[in-house]
């Protein structure tokens, strides 16, 4: 990967190109348009008149000049910068990056939680704005996230008064399994937090739309690698040995069927192998195989179960063959299961934001999301935002040709400042 050594200034209305401006002008976002115009409050509406083309312009930095989990140092800067001249005080998390802000005052404190690091794969959108570093893009729409959390962290500071703090979170590491949550709540950031929410870029949504769901949103997603041993031996005389290839077909076809008779049907479940491997001679019993897949589940009880589940399922059905076997179990994130009445504040800051027709249904999906080790600790709700322009073909999460339309920018801002106040006062 490509390290930026330097740090860059913060962008602003000086470096905007004129696609900026057009993009804008286009969209009617300069006038926030079909983003939630006369949505209220007054400050808000000020704010997003006044700072649109800066909220593109900052996007669109961060998006050029991505970085791995971890080493997110130039958007940690860039993100406190911009936080201390609106006069707020944000702290570094102790690993070095990452951001945690409070805006506001009292007692009550509600949590809006956005994720920095990009994917290291290579960018192939063409845009202007594409990724300068080697190897690294922001393909998940973490640049949107984060974007969405500083414009709405910096809208709120300029309210005339809150009816509360709201704790900005700005995580580094999402992209890396158990996932950097983990730290930023051993530093204390969910300290005092009633309700913590979040949102995620969804490609298959329009932009303007929002979904939202009450139960599991996501998955949990453990990772499963079993190393089977054999003394190895001849194919000709498989009963002198351990047949190590046939222990491996076993577990292959045998455990995610065992699984399913053993878990409850409804909890979506599912155990898929993504790598194998063993010998290299049809006529040889090799001493060594790898067997490596994922392991999903959308119920946090389920979840807990599944290691030692899978232990024992393993060691009964390796048995009668005599291949050894050692399993390596990782956990990786809980599934994100948003409650039902943080839910439903945040489906009311989306109606008090963009009027009741941006709601949108969304499906459980089996993919994860660390954001549920929060929901862990203290309720919360999580979101996805259309991201699609409504024009061409959808580019899925994670692929080189992910493209985001930009005017999902104001109206995530809108969305996460109507959620908080509407957590706050209730």
């Amino acid at each position: 990967m490509t390290v930026l050594d330097s740090r860059p200034e913060v962008p602003g209305e000086s470096d905007h190109d004129a696609s900026v401006e057009a993009l804008l002008a286009a969209s009617g976002a300069a006038t926030i348009g079909d983003v939630g115009q006369g949505r209220g409050p007054a400050w808000l509406d000020a704010w997003l008149t006044d700072r649109a083309t800066d909220v593109v312009a900052w996007r669109r930095h961060i998006h050029a000049h991505p970085e791995l989990a971890r080493r997110e140092y130039g958007t940690t800067e860039l993100i406190t910068k911009l936080l201390t001249s609106a006069g707020l005080r944000p702290k570094v998390l102790p690993g070095g990056t990452g951001v945690v802000c409070d805006v506001g005052t009292g007692s009550r404190c509600v949590a809006l939680r956005a994720d920095l690091d990009a994917l290291p794969l290579t960018e192939a959108t063409g845009l202007p704005f594409a990724s300068t570093v080697d190897g690294v893009a922001h393909a998940c729409g973490h640049d949107v996230h984060t974007t969405v959390l500083l414009g709405a962290g910096l809208a709120l500071a300029t309210a005339d008064e809150l009816p509360g703090r709201v704790r900005l979170v700005f995580q580094p590491a999402e992209e890396v399994m158990p996932g950097g949550a983990l730290d930023a709540i051993d530093a204390g950031v969910l300290d005092g937090v009633e309700r913590i929410f979040g949102l995620h870029c969804d490609p298959r949504l329009p932009a303007g739309k929002i979904g939202t769901r009450v139960g599991a949103l996501t998955s949990a997603a453990d990772l499963v690698e079993l190393t089977l041993t054999s003394p190895g031996g001849h194919t000709s005389r498989p009963h002198l040995t351990a047949d190590l290839v046939h222990g491996l077909g076993t577990v292959i076809t045998s455990l995610p069927a065992v699984l399913s008779r053993r878990v409850d049907p409804r909890s979506g479940t599912v155990l898929v192998w993504g790598a194998v491997h063993a010998g290299e001679a049809a006529n040889a019993v090799p001493q060594e195989g790898i067997l490596r897949g994922t392991l999903r589940t959308a119920d946090r009880d389920t979840w807990r179960i599944l290691e030692p589940l899978v232990e024992s399922s393993v060691k009964a059905l390796l048995a009668p063959t005599g291949v050894g076997y050692e399993l390596n179990y990782r956990r990786g994130v809980p599934p994100v299961v948003s409650d039902e009445e943080s839910t439903t504040l945040l489906r009311a800051g989306v109606e008090a934001a963009l009027g009741p027709d941006a709601l949108a249904p969304t499906e459980q999906s089996s993919g994860g999301e660390d954001f549920g080790w929060y929901l862990e600790h203290v309720p919360g709700a999580f979101a996805r935002l259309g991201v699609w322009s409504g024009e061409g073909q959808m580019r899925d999460l994670h692929q080189p040709t992910f493209e985001a339309d930009e005017r999902a920018l104001l109206t995530g801002i809108r969305v996460m400042v109507h959620t908080a106040l509407a957590a706050l006062a209730s």
